[in-house]
């Protein structure tokens, strides 16, 4: 069953509303056969599309391809091996305490999780790769079930060997979000038999280091938790001094202020204040957040962002982007302490893979960025003497240019102003 629609303002193409079997745009649902016809400029919201400015996407130039291929390729190795440490602790140790005694160690337990999380595989196809790869290589050991793992995975803790080195002097931390689907209907089925009810979802707050990328701490909570309550979890799982704390504006707020100071007082803050925010007016000298007010309303937002470095934040998004391509976009565990198990060996996972091999890039779309890669000091160990001399010949005729057209420019003034006199 079909009803026309009146078409929008400036164009004539014919709008049809599908009842069923439709699909919905801007509102509208259009029907199957119309559906590889309909024309996107007819919305309105897209009539200057065409005239738009685009930003052209930055291009990068890796100094270090060949490893960074290499680590590419161990990342999908399949080679395993067992130590002579690992069989001896693959059992239990004997309990002294009341209560059932355990056959697996908790290093029997994350074997078998993170197979099943490089993987993605449910438990019992876990049980049956984690078989295969001992008997293949002639370990008469035995194998934990999936209901073993199921139970287990509920009180497993990461132990402190798991956590990624931190470097060497203070850490600049990225904070943010996202969301992680749970197990449950799916929007098909709940459409399909009218049952609706609120989709639950769980949130994973992340820290990570700026210079190595890797997640140095992470929580997962339920979806009506805010962002910067989760700051002070976080910073507890960190041991390094911070010098820079960088998050979105979500994390804006005295609470946050007071949670990063109280793990260092030094630290540099950079948090875009609200549009509406207003400095304290508290006496003494202003904080960090009324400074920032106080940089936006004088010199501009993005001016401000330039200055603070808030660019560095999009290092954190990368890092989400790659657990939800690797690791996934939904938790296949039922259980919340079963969830948290899962998200703490996605992060270590993860570090490992980042392990195997990271790119090293700079800006090559422009001169400019070519020199601000050169100018960081961890960088110089990264290029070639023949780049580092291209770049200071380069500085050298920018400079030379700069100081003639300086000069030419004052000559022609000097003239303007003495046929004038």
């Amino acid at each position: 069953m079909t009803v026309s629609a009146p078409t929008y303002k400036n164009h004539r193409y014919p709008i049809e509303i599908a009842l069923v079997h439709g699909s919905f745009v801007n509102g509208l649902a259009i029907s199957r056969q119309d559906r590889n016809q309909f024309d996107p400029s007819a919305m309105p919201y897209k009539h200057n599309a065409d005239r738009r400015h685009h930003v052209g996407k930055m291009k990068f130039r890796v100094t270090n391809w060949r490893d960074y291929e290499a680590g590419l390729r161990r990342r999908g190795s399949l080679t395993l091996w067992v130590t002579p440490e690992a069989l001896a602790g693959w059992r239990a140790p004997r309990r002294k305490t009341r209560g059932g005694q355990a056959q697996y160690s908790d290093l029997a337990i994350e074997t078998a999780l993170t197979l099943g999380c490089v993987f993605a595989m449910r438990l019992r196809q876990t049980e049956g790769l984690l078989h295969s790869l001992l008997d293949l290589m002639g370990l008469k050991v035995p194998v934990p079930d999936h209901t073993t793992l199921s139970r287990r995975a509920q009180k497993w803790e990461p132990s402190a060997r798991r956590n990624p080195p931190l470097p060497d002097g203070p850490l600049h931390v990225l904070v943010d979000s996202t969301g992680l689907k749970v197990y449950g209907a799916g929007q098909w089925l709940e459409q399909k038999h009218g049952a609706r009810s609120r989709r639950n979802w769980r949130k994973l707050h992340l820290a990570v280091d700026a210079k190595s990328g890797a997640i140095i701490a992470h929580g997962l909570t339920d979806q009506k938790t805010d962002d910067p309550s989760q700051v002070a979890p976080l910073l507890d799982q960190i041991d390094g001094e911070i010098d820079q704390f960088t998050a979105d504006g979500a994390y804006d707020g005295k609470p946050t202020y007071r949670s990063i100071l109280q793990h260092s007082a030094t630290a540099n803050i950079v948090i875009p204040p609200r549009s509406t925010a207003v400095e304290s007016g508290d006496t003494g000298p202003p904080g960090q957040r009324d400074k920032h007010i106080a940089a936006i309303a004088s010199d501009g937002r993005l001016k401000w962002q330039a200055a603070a470095g808030y660019g560095k934040r999009a290092l954190i998004e990368t890092a989400i982007g790659r657990y939800k391509g690797l690791i996934g976009l939904r938790l296949r565990a039922r259980s919340f302490p079963a969830q948290q198990t899962e998200v703490a060996i996605g992060c270590i996972v993860l570090n490992r893979m980042l392990a195997c091999g990271r790119p090293r890039v700079y800006p090559a779309s422009s001169h400019a960025g070519i020199t601000n890669y050169i100018k960081d000091r961890n960088a110089l160990d990264f290029i070639s003497a023949h780049q580092r001399r291209f770049v200071y010949v380069a500085d050298c005729v920018i400079h030379l240019l700069k100081r003639c057209t300086e000069s030419f420019l004052s000559m022609l003034l000097s003239r303007e102003v003495r046929c004038h006199g």
